[in-house]
């Protein structure tokens, strides 16, 4: 319902057999470059800010470029990179090149889509980034899906060695920290091969063959707190992906005596190369998967595998829903809510109409139907039971009971995206409204009406424009379903909710303090996050959580739907959200909670909630200032 500016989305391709392998079984040198495509349209809904992509070629001769970049900004960055990258090649063809000699075709790929989660946008900041040299094995093409929590440190880590980066941001930092690596391992192969009477070009080549990603990999890694998959291409041709050790961010790949892929989502690759599940491995924690540049495929531990924190929000919102195990974890989800839906409604299953706001909880709306409709069989045994022992069981009676069925209906729809930025005061307000349009004649006057979202973060699409406009059918009771549970606490590894005066259940608990004479709960709360300032980040403690404490679930969730209710609404609003303890039963696999508990997995997660609590108490906007 609401848009959540999440994670990124990532891919990689190395192919293992000459170009003209491809050439011929397939009908197109561009074999690598259309599948790079394919991957990054499959996962647009992961980054519509931005879209880059690099490519580099194997064994070039010296004087003839071997790495390509193209980079764009907006919601069609995908087709204008594509498009600028066959434009060049057939520029290329036209003067009578050979196919495999043109720009972005060539044996390793990267691509990279971006959703701006630190308010930094423009050019620069979109990937892959490119450090440029004269010897190929010091070129290096970056990008990731992934937020650091300690950039100061890794900063002054670099900055300690000599280098000067050019700006002050993750990606950059990264770079020039991988880069210093890489040059490290260059010296090191240089001196071991300078030593042996190697000179020259048969010097270049040498420290080209042999250079090792891992060593690179475990210099800087250690230094990384945060959640993370980045990626990388060196310009003799090594490819590596590595996945942060508490699994935060996603990563999967497939490999053949063809090809080599990696992307953050299974099911991209399942259907670019028509994949059964099990074909397609998840990277483990801790783990990179690295190609040589002679086409040798390892995975290798850089750092021990920590605590599980894959991300519950992955599978409940960011992902797309076509995988296997992620559609049925939604559905669980939804099935979960049918005690507590049924308590919002009294049981009043017959004159209730059940629906879904748009588009991602339609899965979690399946199991929450079925769920309700394996109640209803039940109370329709009962029914022909009560039948029988009091002599009334006709063939009516029993139709009218079989007959009875839970009444679902697309209540809302999505409609035009309104240009609400050319109005102004009421007018923008009451044109917000109109972003969702309802059927009408869908539910009686005097039904319940249920409606079932993947998440509530902050409430503001409800309130602009959600229960205004189901107010208009005229239900009795409108019953709110969040099939995640509060989201409480900010996302600091790569999301796009950072800033605690935004969430609607922070709001709750705070006027629920104010109200109750608490005020006192608060200043403690920031004089101890205050307190912490100085401290390493492995020492510091996630004190926000103490905001909640007073309160049940329950009490939030009463105040949640009081804040979020239109002054007008005639209907009964009440919000039902899941439960910690049920969502970890539906994603068992994807422990990571942070956002609904506070636990963060590194140190820097509390430390960055700490911030985002003193920025928000002093009247600050960014977590990160």
């Amino acid at each position: 319902m609401e848009l959540i500016k999440h994670e990124c989305g990532i891919a990689m391709i190395r192919l293992l057999k000459p170009l003209s392998y491809y050439k011929e079984k397939y009908g197109s040198a561009l074999y690598g470059l259309d599948k790079l495509y394919l991957i990054m349209e499959k996962e647009h809904n992961r980054g519509q800010e931005a879209a880059g992509i690099g490519c580099v070629k194997l064994d070039t001769p010296p004087g003839q470029e071997y790495i390509f970049r193209e980079r764009a900004q907006g919601s069609d960055a995908i087709s204008r990179i594509f498009a600028n990258a066959h434009q060049r090649i057939s520029e290329e063809l036209a003067e009578g090149s050979d196919p495999e000699t043109a720009p972005f075709v060539g044996e390793v790929y990267m691509g990279h889509l971006r959703y701006s989660t630190t308010g930094r946008s423009g050019i620069n900041y979109v990937h892959p980034f490119m450090r440029r040299n004269n010897w190929s094995s010091r070129n290096m093409l970056l990008c990731g899906n992934f937020n650091m929590t300690n950039v100061d440190e890794i900063f002054d880590s670099i900055v300690a060695t000599g280098q000067h980066p050019r700006l002050y941001a993750d990606t950059f930092i990264l770079l020039e920290q991988l880069g210093h690596a890489l040059d490290r391992e260059n010296e090191r192969l240089f001196s071991e091969h300078t030593e042996a009477g190697l000179k020259a070009l048969d010097l270049s080549h040498a420290i080209a063959r042999d250079l090792n990603v891992t060593n690179i990999l475990k210099r800087c890694a250690p230094s990384w707190d945060g959640g993370y998959v980045i990626c990388g291409i060196v310009g003799n041709g090594d490819m590596w992906a590595m996945r942060d050790p508490h699994g935060i961010r996603p990563a999967f790949y497939y490999k053949d005596d063809e090809i080599v892929v990696v992307a953050s989502e299974r099911p991209v690759i399942q259907t670019a190369f028509n994949l059964q599940i099990d074909e397609v491995k998840e990277l483990l924690p801790g783990q990179a998967i690295i190609v040589d540049r002679d086409g040798s495929v390892r995975i290798d531990g850089i750092l021990p595998e920590g605590d599980n924190a894959r991300c519950s929000f992955e599978r409940i919102y960011f992902s797309r829903g076509s995988d296997r195990d992620i559609y049925r974890e939604r559905k669980t989800l939804g099935s979960n809510l049918v005690n507590q839906v049924l308590k919002a409604i009294s049981d009043d299953i017959d004159n209730t109409v059940f629906s879904f706001i748009p588009n991602t909880a339609e899965v979690a709306f399946y199991g929450l139907v079925e769920g309700v409709e394996d109640r209803l069989i039940k109370n329709k045994i009962h029914d022909i039971q009560r039948l029988s022992k009091t002599g009334n069981l006709t063939d009516e009676n029993i139709a009218n009971v079989l007959k009875r069925r839970v009444r679902r209906e697309k209540v809302a729809i999505k409609d035009i995206k309104l240009r609400t930025f050319i109005a102004e005061g009421s007018t923008r307000n009451d044109l917000a409204t109109h972003v969702y349009d309802i059927t009408y004649g869908s539910i009686r006057p005097g039904d319940n009406l249920v409606v079932i979202d993947d998440s509530i973060v902050r409430g503001t699409t409800l309130k602009q424009s959600i229960i205004r406009i189901l107010d208009r059918l005229n239900p009795r009771k409108m019953v709110i379903v969040s099939s995640s549970p509060q989201v409480r606490f900010p996302d600091c590894y790569g999301i796009d909710m950072s800033r605690m005066g935004e969430f609607i259940a922070f709001k709750a608990a705070m006027a629920l303090l104010e109200e109750r004479g608490m005020r006192y709960v608060i200043d403690s709360v920031y004089h101890r996050c205050k307190e912490q300032d100085d401290l390493p980040k492995e020492e510091v403690v996630n004190y926000v959580r103490e905001i909640y404490a007073p309160f049940t679930d329950e009490e939030v969730a009463a105040k949640i739907a009081e804040l979020l209710t239109p002054e007008g609404t005639r209907a009964e609003i009440e919000i039902v959200f899941q439960s910690v303890e049920a969502m970890h039963k539906a994603i068992p696999d994807h422990p990571g909670d942070w956002y609904f508990t506070g636990n963060y997995p590194t140190p820097g997660g509390n430390r960055l909630v700490n911030k985002a609590f003193i920025n928000y108490y002093e009247g600050r906007t960014s977590a990160r200032d």
